[in-house]
């Protein structure tokens, strides 16, 4: 199975990777106040998909395109080095790798991903995976960016109570800026790691220390 709909079961929320556990630093933003209602998710997703989703969909481009047929191993570690020093959060630099790794998992089980790959950044894991499953750079991409506005959106269902038709018109109005982001990153595939987007959120990575010593809390991050 290849294409299109390879490329649904991947950016399936229900992949059995543990993509329903985090909200993408939605929950921290609720919590402070800073997020009430459609308006502020819609601020908050178009943020998301400016940064984490622009790099997301670099790395996991590239990670595809090193992950297809003679996998360029070093490629790869530079990737993840990359995407390590992107983050500046240690609890976010946890979530991503335990996101990657449950990814990695998902991906040997279903596409026989490389069974060598199984502590990267979830953005690395996801090309990886995708490569696996016989995709694109450009569509893993797709699903890298989408990915970073899903799982916020999902997530804002559950901790407001929010109209979920009115969340989903959010990311229906998102999808062409995530196409044009996989567009862009697919066609930088190839270039060094330090060339690639580093665009980060301060706000979501100090609320992320914060959340991570929470003692109860409803999503991992």
């Amino acid at each position: 199975m290849t294409g299109l709909a390879t490329l649904l079961v991947l950016a399936d929320g229900r992949l059995p990777a543990g993509g329903h556990a985090h909200s993408g630093g939605l929950e921290a933003a609720v919590s402070s106040g800073r997020l009430r209602d459609l308006t502020g998710l819609s601020r908050f997703l178009r943020g998301r998909l400016a940064t984490s989703g622009r790099v997301t969909a670099a790395f996991t481009a590239a990670a595809c395109a090193a992950g297809h047929e003679d996998v360029d191993r070093h490629r790869l570690d530079a990737l993840d080095e990359g995407v390590d020093a992107r983050i500046p959060s240690p609890a976010l630099r946890r979530a991503s790798r335990v996101q990657g790794r449950a990814l990695l998992r998902a991906g040997r089980a279903i596409w026989s991903a490389d069974p060598a790959q199984r502590d990267r950044h979830h953005p690395v894991a996801l090309g990886i995976v995708a490569a696996a499953a016989g995709l694109p750079p450009v569509q893993a991409a797709v699903a890298g960016a989408y990915g970073t506005v899903s799982g916020p959106a999902s997530a804002a269902v559950r901790l407001l109570g929010l109209d979920p038709y009115g969340v989903h018109a959010l990311l229906a109005e998102l999808a062409d800026e995530c196409d044009r982001l996989a567009a862009t990153a697919a066609a930088r595939a190839g270039d060094p790691v330090d060339l690639l987007p580093a665009d980060s959120a301060p706000l979501l990575e100090i609320g992320a220390e914060v959340h991570a010593n929470w003692e109860v809390r409803l999503f991992a991050s």
